[in-house]
């Protein structure tokens, strides 16, 4: 590895900062602080990142694994997104006790409910690595090839040393494509309790229709509160645990926000490829992003029709359906936005002038444009292959599962193996049968085998296709009716295979044989798959991302050198980043303007009675019609629902707290806009926005329809 650690955080960190643009790491948060205070920010560089004393860092944490919470009180009082708690609301509903249609509100510490399986991570420190690391791969270099280690076994070893024996969860990450690596050390509190939720109707409100549309009326917030020992430290559930107290809680403001306020962002965003290439680009969208949409497009309608029969079906599905639906609109969004921006053009006039830069220049990166091209060329044929396999294939929970049991499967026809390891992949399959079956539907799992069965065979090459297809399928269920067809394979695999009859499943697992499974026709169907894909395009896939990778490492390092001057940022990748820069509105197209805030008038005039989408409980209907919204109303009098800011997010940012200039909490952030929707790819600074939750529309919920006084006397209001 070459010695790159000075020059890239000269490039990444240039004077030339676009304020909206850029999810800044924390640590080196200093770089950007003179032009934060130039927009209006109040506090200092060790205000947002301390590793020695207390800093908003410490009042940010990583919800559940894939979204950002913040917290709010000094007892351990927790705010994110309705969505974000969503899948873990709707697992502690019932018919009886429905939270997540009804919405609840503890009024105390005992009715607060635990969530298993929750859990916040918070960060207690960053640390530059990649010098270590270049030391240690250089020092491997005069090792025998038998004691050489590898790059993932030497971060391995650093994440070990800095757990500390399981005290904390240390992670080396990868920035700028492979040229900078950060530790970063997290403490992980597993005990987190259900506090308070509206219902559905409010916390989804607008359903797929509004979602990464502006304007938005949704109250997209939901509470958790985190539990420690006496101690203050992690601990597994117990009653005798106590409310976590923070080193750093985030004050809230309730004077609100006006056009080009302050507004900051810290959070956990989740994946961008802002440094992708043309060739990849055209790839999303001619091959990834249609397939994507089209099958989720499937799985969607297939669990709407069980959904809408049957209000048990509806609950149980519910989270699942959500989250299928959420990026199902996010891809068709993505896909028109690069077409709209002519994003490929784009690319390819960059990479023509770093060709033309680097050819003058008689580097050896000079032909990395053709190298790209070659690779994308060779994985295209495969592309749409991958994409079915992952979505399609592994869509139907049954196909899953048995392809989770190849594992099994090939240790058993291992000669020499142990039985430990077979113990191991037995427990590993049970293990993963129970979390399936908590979300399970027959009606709609076995309509969903047939479905993507069928999918698969109709829209990937002949060529390609497993062979189970003719010694099983069509053979068996004849292929003159398709439908039919399909519809009868998957009933006979529902009557015959042991993962969905419990009592053999247990026999089988206590004493697992090849015969069985040989003989099990959701194991015939998914080996088939399995194999299929192992041995003719894993490995193409493999290779594909290796090149690939390789490449994008020379190429932005290649970038920064020919752009001396120009800021950047590395790509997001779910660690905490901040982001900032002001309210404000935009024109998504001639002769329309949007203002930068919503009300609750806005909201009442999208309501309409019975729709899944735009219904509104009764209680909530009374309430808003008597407008009293005391301290919560705006200079106008309205109260203000929610509002956009130019801040840069992305998936895994929701939750985030919206962070005026004293450091105060405004707002959460809950979505991106729709004319935005390239931003994973290409940032448009024009039209790229931050949708959040006014905090003053959720402090009224919870106050005046929740009744949950308590959680309001709990904050530090101002």
């Amino acid at each position: 590895m070459k010695k790159i650690l000075l020059s890239f955080l000269a490039f990444a960190f240039a004077l030339q900062v676009r304020a909206d643009e850029g999810m800044w790491i924390p640590m080196l948060i200093g770089k950007n602080i003179e032009d934060m205070q130039k927009m209006g920010f109040h506090l200092t560089a060790q205000d947002v990142y301390d590793v020695n004393h207390a800093s908003l860092k410490d009042a940010i944490v990583h919800f559940g694994g894939g979204c950002t919470g913040e917290m709010v009180s000094p007892n351990g009082l927790l705010f994110t997104n309705h969505h974000c708690g969503y899948g873990s609301i709707a697992a502690l509903s019932t018919v009886e006790n429905n939270y997540l249609d009804n919405g609840f509100w503890a009024k105390s510490y005992e009715q607060e409910i635990p969530a298993p399986g929750l859990t916040v991570k918070f960060l207690i420190r960053m640390e530059d690595v990649t010098a270590q690391l270049e030391a240690e791969l250089a020092a491997n270099e005069h090792k025998s090839k038998r004691r050489q280690k590898s790059l993932e076994e030497l971060k391995r070893d650093i994440e070990e040393e800095a757990a500390e024996k399981g005290k904390y969860q240390a992670q080396v990450a990868t920035f700028y494509n492979g040229n900078q690596y950060f530790l970063l050390v997290y403490q992980v509190y597993k005990d987190v309790r259900l506090v308070g939720t509206p219902p559905k109707s409010l916390g989804k409100f607008g359903g797929d229709t509004d979602n990464w549309m502006w304007p938005r009326h949704t109250a997209d917030f939901s509470i958790f509160r985190v539990y420690a020992d006496k101690n203050n430290n992690p601990a597994e559930y117990s009653k005798d645990n106590v409310p976590y107290r923070p080193k750093k809680y985030l004050p809230v403001s309730i004077k609100g926000v006006k056009e080009s306020d302050y507004a900051m962002v810290m959070g956990y965003p989740g994946r961008t490829n802002r440094y992708e290439t043309s060739y990849g680009v055209a790839l999303a969208i001619n091959d990834v992003n249609p397939s994507i949409v089209k099958i989720r497009n499937m799985r969607l309608a297939t669990m709407r029709e069980f959904m809408q029969k049957d209000p048990a079906v509806n609950l149980k599905l519910s989270s699942r359906y959500a989250s299928i639906a959420n990026y199902w609109k996010y891809y068709i969004g993505q896909t028109e936005q690069l077409k709209r921006l002519k994003v490929i053009h784009e690319k390819q006039q960059q990479e023509k002038e770093f060709t033309d830069w680097a050819k003058a220049a008689n580097r050896p990166d000079a032909d990395i444009m053709n190298r790209f091209a070659k690779a994308y060329s060779a994985y295209q044929p495969y592309a749409k292959h991958n994409i079915y396999y992952s979505e399609c294939f592994k869509a139907s929970a049954v196909a899953n599962l048995a392809a989770s049991a190849h594992d099994l499967y090939t240790k058993l026809k291992q000669k020499r193996v142990k039985r430990d390891e077979i113990l191991k992949a037995a427990t590993r399959l049970r293990e993963q049968r129970a979390g399936i079956m908590k979300y399970f539907d027959y009606q709609t799992e076995q309509a969903l085998l047939a479905k993507t069965g069928r999918m698969f065979y109709e829209d990937i090459p002949q060529s390609q296709q497993p062979s189970v297809y003719q010694t099983l399928i069509f053979k068996q269920f004849g292929d003159s009716d398709w439908n039919k067809t399909f519809a009868e394979f998957a009933k006979y695999v529902f009557a015959n295979s042991l993962l969905l009859n419990d009592a053999r499943f247990e026999s089988f697992v206590s004493h697992p044989t090849l015969a069985d499974m040989e003989s099990d026709p959701a194991m015939q169907y998914a080996f088939s798959f399995v194999e299929n894909y192992q041995d003719n395009y894993s490995g193409k896939y493999v290779d594909f991302t290796q090149t690939k990778n390789e490449l994008a490492k020379q190429y932005i390092k290649g970038l920064m050198e020919k752009n001396q001057g120009k800021s950047y940022y590395p790509d997001a990748n779910s660690t905490m980043r901040v982001t900032y820069g002001s309210v404000g509105g935009y024109s998504p197209q001639d002769a329309v303007s949007y203002k930068y805030y919503t009300t609750i008038e806005g909201l009442m005039a999208k309501y309409q009675p019975g729709d899944d989408e735009f219904d509104l409980p009764a209680d909530f209907l009374k309430l808003a019609d008597a407008k009293s919204y005391g301290r919560y109303a705006d200079a106008h009098g309205d109260l203000v629902t929610c509002f956009i800011t130019n801040d840069d997010i992305t998936g895994g940012n929701s939750g985030s707290p919206v962070i005026n200039a004293n450091g105060e909490l405004i707002g959460l952030a809950f979505d991106g806009n729709w004319e935005a929707m390239s931003g994973d790819i290409a940032f448009d600074k024009k039209y790229k926005r931050t949708i959040a939750v006014d905090i003053r529309f959720v402090l009224w919920l919870i106050d005046e329809y929740g009744g949950a006084k308590n959680i309001i006397r709990e904050l530090d209001i101002r």
